[in-house]
């Protein structure tokens, strides 16, 4: 050293504590400095730098430097940290070989393999940083970002100026997937640009000649682009378009603007010029309140060609629908919320699925609703916008209500209001638990809708207007006797009131009182017993079950309307149900035994096997599944006759990623299956796989006079670490024919995803025999997704 330079006291690693205030100044610039240098990331980074400056930087901190040596030259004014520098301070961390601060000319420089970690955990390299004193000017070569959410910025040169715009020079942008990539590999994607200018103040981010490249190749080019930088959250601008390709409608491109009209709502526009038909509108508009939020969106256009969608609704020229949804919390325990839409035809949104509020929901909804832990109230009203087109098989004409040439959606009914109230009592009457149900419901149809099946006239619905008002008051308790033997005693009384029974003097199976009642009181008990055995590598429970129920004859079958009690369906899961009807317009009625046993396997390995076997007995009265009403499900129920068909299910987990459960009902003669449903899904390796099974006996009662039997299988296998192929096929075998089919490839990482695939559905009745969709998906991670999806029709 000559004499004109000193050492500043350390340790044996050189590290300097409780430094003077020109010292601990001197080593506040080099740490804000560096940190400067971040001030000039893109747009994309996904945390404004300079805010996280601002809030954190603490200059009350305590500051540490670590180094081998450090020289303060009092010739030039020049203090110089050498040999494995690091200084922590206030969350920050910053490495270099060598940090120079230059007091006479007010300059700072970092050399060496300069990296700086912030507390956002966003991390800098450089090799060489130079900035002035007041942080205004600055300059770095080869300056790379790393962010916490894998995307990076590298840029050969960063300039600063004026304190408020950055300019990089040779730009790069991209996501990198996992550290164990060759070093040298290029990334599949990035953004290239001649430079990438960052104005702080306006807070937006340009990109000059700016390139999309793949494999480092360039695929798109770019001459201007600009977005908004990591400090704006919402801002107005373009988004990324999406193609769409369709026989009927053509060729096209859907491209959508973005306002951001104020930070609490916005506003989508989207364009889409179609070769075929014109051009589709798109607009959706969404609220965030502080209680909740609503949408409204709306598409629609003058179709060119109508005659694409001959034979079918879609064939006018007018063409659109509107959707609006809400949701608010009014209270802790109450709140209330509408979906709804309106289409000018039932097939638009199936031939323009493209438009951003598209979904399969045919019903429309407003709820509101209040619950506690006991208690619960709603109030309901839905509409059906139904997709399905209109018969052309004058096989189920039914005289005088005939379907044939009538519109399907006509008589589909609005069904305001819909009441539930439940109430569970806080203390036990007569030592059990006591609750109360009720239920109003007031449905109104324009059309009866109706079919003929095995020459008899059947009813799905009556038009007019229907109201009916049901109360059930419920009661049960369990007792356990020393040797584990259950005993649940329950009870129930339930009440209905019909009003308006029926506004069509053609139906004769109704009757023409304006007011009807109805009342149902029931008792009964359930038993059971399980036995438990234990063994080495676990237990099993075997458990006998049975139920009795005593009530009186359900009254008034077929003299009133049934709307919400038309699925019947009798399984596993239903057989201990007191009332095996799925809604309030049928009441079983008549004295009834269930009878079942339940199996359960448990092994220590992760087995798993549950298992029920059963059946329900008419011990006495009418029995309600064999007096039909005016749809007749109940005569293909399985129900029907004094002792029912047997129902069983089946779960099994392997634990070993093989799933598989089933619902059968056998016929009570001959064990046939009447119906059957049964799925399994396995996970070995790369291959993923599911197969369903259904099988469904004749209902000539409802109009099906053949059997229904179908088998739907998937798989996916992953060929690489980001390499996929799929694939799914859903085959009639009663009639040898398949219904849907698809295959497809993707590919997905951390940064990029790629899909493509073919799909065809004969399912629909809309006039073609074959609906073909090819679909392709292109995803950026950041920057955005887009797709094309192909229609190609018969």
């Amino acid at each position: 050293m000559t004499g004109s330079s000193s050492f500043l006291k350390t340790d044996e690693r050189g590290i300097v504590r409780g430094m003077n205030s020109a010292a601990r100044g001197v080593l506040f610039t080099v740490f804000a400095a560096v940190s400067c240098a971040s001030l000039t990331l893109p747009a994309l980074a996904q945390q404004s730098l300079e805010s996280a400056l601002q809030s954190q930087v603490n200059p009350n901190a305590e500051m540490l430097l670590e180094s081998d040596q450090i020289t303060y030259d009092f010739d030039r004014d020049v203090i110089v940290a050498s040999g494995g520098v690091q200084i922590f301070y206030d969350g920050y961390t910053v490495e270099a070989h060598q940090i120079i601060f230059d007091r006479r000319n007010s300059q700072l420089k970092a050399r060496g393999d300069v990296v700086m970690t912030e507390p956002t955990g966003n991390v800098v390299r450089t090799n060489e940083l130079t900035l002035s004193e007041d942080f205004a000017n600055g300059f770095a070569n080869a300056l790379q970002l790393d962010t916490p959410q894998r995307t990076r910025f590298i840029a050969d040169k960063a300039t600063r100026s004026d304190g408020n715009v950055t300019t990089f020079e040779n730009g790069l942008y991209t996501v990198y997937t996992r550290p164990t990539n060759p070093p040298n590999k290029p990334p599949l994607w990035r953004i290239r640009a001649a430079k990438i200018i960052h104005d702080q103040k306006e807070r937006v981010i340009y990109y000059e000649n700016a390139s999309l490249e793949f494999f480092g190749a360039p695929v798109a080019y770019m001459p201007y682009l600009s977005m908004p930088d990591p400090t704006v959250k919402r801002k107005s601008g373009f988004l990324i378009p999406t193609g769409v390709a369709n026989d009927r409608i053509g060729f096209g491109a859907s491209v959508p603007y973005y306002w951001a009209l104020n930070p609490h709502y916005d506003l989508t526009t989207t364009l889409t010029p179609l070769t075929k038909q014109g051009v589709v509108s798109d607009v959706k508009f969404r609220h965030q309140l502080a209680n909740g939020a609503y949408t409204f969106s709306a598409a629609g256009l003058f179709q060119g060609r109508p005659g694409e969608f001959s034979g079918s609704s879609g064939d006018r020229r007018w063409r659109g629908a509107i959707n609006t949804t809400g949701h608010f919390n009014l209270s802790e325990n109450w709140k209330a919320g509408w979906d709804l839409i309106y289409k000018s035809d039932r097939a638009f949104l199936k031939d323009y699925s493209f438009v951003s509020f598209n979904d399969d929901d045919e019903t429309s909804e407003v709820y509101l609703s209040g619950n506690t832990l006991r208690n619960g109230f709603s109030v309901k009203g839905y509409a059906f916008s139904i997709y399905q087109e209109d018969y052309t098989n004058p096989t189920y004409d039914a005289p005088g209500f005939s379907p044939v040439g009538q519109s399907l959606q006509d008589k589909q009914p609005f069904v305001a209001p819909v009441v539930d109230y439940n109430y569970v009592f806080d203390d036990p009457i007569g030592g059990g638990e006591l609750s109360f149900n009720s239920n109003f419901t007031s449905l109104t149809r324009a059309k009866t809708d109706a079919f003929r099946a095995s020459g008899v006239d059947r009813f799905r619905g009556v038009d007019g207007t229907f109201s009916r008002m049901s109360m059930q008051t419920n009661w049960r308790r369990t007792f356990i006797d020393p040797i584990g033997q259950s005993f649940t005693p329950f009870a129930y009384v339930r009440g209905d009131l019909f009003f308006n029974a029926s506004a069509d003097p053609n139906v004769n199976a109704l009757t023409g009182d304006a007011v009807v009642g109805r009342a149902m009181p029931a008792a009964g008990l359930e038993y059971r017993y399980p036995f438990i055995a234990t063994f080495q590598g676990g237990n099993q429970i075997l458990e006998p079950v049975a139920q009795v129920i005593v009530r009186p004859d359900e009254q008034r079958i077929g003299e009133l309307p049934n709307e919400d009690a038309q699925s019947i369906v009798f399984d596993a899961t239903t057989l201990f149900e007191w009332d095996k009807f799925s809604g309030f317009d049928r009441t079983e009625g008549g004295s009834r035994l269930n009878l079942g046993l339940n199996y359960k396997l448990q092994l220590d390995s992760g087995y798993y096997m549950s298992a029920l076997f059963g059946r329900s007995y008419q011990l006495g009265g009418k029995n309600s599944y064999a007096m039909p009403d005016i749809l007749g499900a109940t005569l293909d129920s399985g129900l029907a006759s004094s002792q029912s068909d047997y129902v069983s299910s089946l779960y099994l987990h392997t634990n070993h990623g093989v799933r598989v459960g089933a619902q059968a009902r056998l016929d009570e003669n001959n064990f046939a299956f009447r119906r059957l449903q049964a799925q399994a899904t396995a996970r070995y390796g790369p291959l993923s796989s599911s197969l369903a099974y259904a099988y469904l006996t004749a209902q000539p009662n409802l109009g099906i006079p053949d059997p229904r039997e179908e088998v739907l299988s998937s798989a996916s296998l992953r060929l690489e670490d980001n390499w996929r192929v799929f694939g799914l096929l859903r085959y009639d075998l009663e009639n040898s024919d398949v219904v849907q089919d698809g295959v497809g490839a993707g590919y997905d990482d951390e940064g990029f995803s790629l899909s493509l695939s073919y799909a065809e559905d004969r399912s629909r009745n809309d006039g073609d025999k074959v609906n073909r969709t090819f679909y392709m998906r292109i995803g950026l991670r950041t920057i955005g997704n887009t797709q094309i999806s192909s229609g190609l029709a018969d």
